[in-house]
């Protein structure tokens, strides 16, 4: 450590453990001048301090700012869920449930591209929402304990969509009570940084958990096929 910075050190020290100093040496506070944080000059510590406590209210105010934008962010992906999950309440026909699920996700949330396909379901038996479901994708809902979110990197589950993605979701689908997936729901985007894996999960939780609940009132033989 340099001298310069020692007796710098020093004085700072000093000051701190000494806060009577500047009441005691008015005319030094009063006189004292320091670097203008931005422009080539000198001005008053006072003026100085005043400039400190600005750039702290700005500071705090772009955090309020930002916080007010999420929050309306939320509040609006909040009424989205609340429509979607009160569709799924009212429809009478649980066998249209799947179809609901994909059409209504699309609408309210703006998707380029989204796929369904479920399992176990014998409400279900002979769906098109039951095809092209292999063994090596129940195997890896399984195993999905969180949502998917990033690149496509081969997953077999993005096949199911029209289009190839460039970023996308995976969500397992379980019953409300259950511990084994009963599908597997995909959202697809044009966009690579919509999804990324350094997103929050929570909405994208929440969605699987009421379409799962929902499809769980398909876990019974439709009425017709006793």
């Amino acid at each position: 450590m340099s001298q310069d910075a020692l007796n710098a050190q020093t004085v700072a020290d000093y000051l701190s453990q000494n806060p009577q100093f500047f009441e005691e040496h008015a005319d030094v506070f009063a006189t004292l001048s320091v670097p203008h944080p931005h422009q080539a000059r000198a001005i008053s510590l006072g003026e100085r301090q005043i400039l400190t406590l600005r750039g702290r209210v700005k500071e705090h105010e772009q955090r309020l700012m930002q916080l007010l934008h999420n929050a309306g962010g939320n509040e609006r992906i909040n009424q989205s869920l609340m429509q979607w999950c009160a569709r799924m309440l009212a429809e009478p026909d649980a066998r249209q449930i799947p179809a609901h699920i994909i059409r209504s996700l699309a609408d309210q949330f703006d998707l380029d591209a989204i796929a369904l396909r479920l399992w176990d379901l014998p409400a279900l038996a002979d769906s098109e929402f039951c095809q092209d479901v292999t063994p090596a994708v129940r195997d890896y809902a399984a195993q999905l304990v969180e949502p998917y979110c990033g690149p496509l990197k081969g997953q077999e589950a993005a096949g199911w969509l029209a289009s190839e993605p460039a970023s996308l979701v995976i969500l397992p689908l379980r019953p409300l009570h259950g511990t084994q997936p009963i599908g597997l729901l995909v959202l697809g985007s044009a966009d690579p940084d919509r999804f990324t894996a350094d997103m929050g999960t929570a909405f994208l939780t929440l969605i699987a958990s009421l379409a799962g609940a929902a499809l769980g009132r398909l876990s019974a033989p439709a009425p017709d096929a006793a």
